[in-house]
C-alpha cells in the first residue's frame, strides 16, 4: 500500500517490493498472480479502511453540518495517521480503470448516502441548494488534496507538518460551513 501511494503503480517493481518486504518476488506472484491483482487487492483495502473510518466517525456525529465535520475530521485524522490509505485511492483515481472504476464501485453506497443526506439537509433548508453530487466532488477534491498533494503544497509554501494539517483541516471546516449552512 505504501509503495503505490508514495512511488506510484508503474514505479512500484515487484522485485523491490519484495526486496523490501524480505521476500521474493516469486512469494508475491504466490499470493497474487500479477501485479495488477495486487493493485486491486490494495485498493479494496483502502477503500475498506476509507468506509469503516467514515462510519466509525458518524456514529457519534451529531445532526446537520455536524455530520459533515465529523467526516472531514475522520479523513484528515485517516491522512496524517494512514496517509497511505489516502494515497492509494488518489493513484487509482490517476490511473484511471480499471483501478478508478474498482475505487469508485467501492465507494459508491458511502457516496450514495452521503449524497442523499446532503439532499435531504437542501430540502430541509439547512444547507444551500447544489447538485449534492457535484458537492462531493469537490469535498472529495478538496479534502484528498489538502492531504495527499504534497508537492502542490510545498509549491504553495505549506509543509506537511501536524500543525499546518490542523489548520488546513479548520480552512476546509470554515469554507464549507460558509458555502452550506444556512444562517437562520
Amino acid at each position: 500500500m505504501a509503495s503505490f501511494a508514495t512511488t506510484g503503480y508503474e514505479a512500484t517493481s515487484l522485485d523491490a517490493l519484495g526486496a523490501e518486504l524480505d521476500v521474493s518476488k516469486q512469494t508475491i506472484l504466490y499470493w497474487f498472480p500479477s501485479k495488477e491483482a495486487l493493485l486491486a487487492s490494495v485498493i479494496e483495502r483502502a477503500a475498506n479502511e476509507l468506509i469503516a473510518v467514515v462510519s466509525e466517525s458518524l456514529i457519534a456525529a451529531g445532526e446537520g453540518f455536524d455530520r459533515v465535520e465529523a467526516v472531514v475530521r475522520s479523513v484528515f485524522r485517516i491522512g496524517a495517521r494512514r496517509p497511505q490509505v489516502l494515497g492509494v485511492l488518489r493513484e487509482a483515481t490517476r490511473l484511471g480503470p480499471p483501478a478508478a472504476t474498482q475505487m469508485t464501485t467501492a465507494l459508491a453506497p458511502m457516496v450514495e448516502r452521503a449524497a442523499a443526506f446532503l439532499g435531504a439537509e437542501m430540502d430541509a433548508g439547512r444547507m444551500r441548494r447544489c447538485d449534492p453530487n457535484l458537492l462531493l466532488l469537490a469535498m472529495y477534491s478538496t479534502v484528498l488534496g489538502m492531504i495527499t498533494e504534497v508537492e502542490v503544497l510545498r509549491a504553495l509554501g505549506e509543509e506537511q507538518t501536524a500543525r499546518s494539517m490542523v489548520r488546513r483541516r479548520s480552512d476546509v471546516l470554515d469554507l464549507l460551513r460558509a458555502a452550506l449552512v444556512v444562517d437562520g
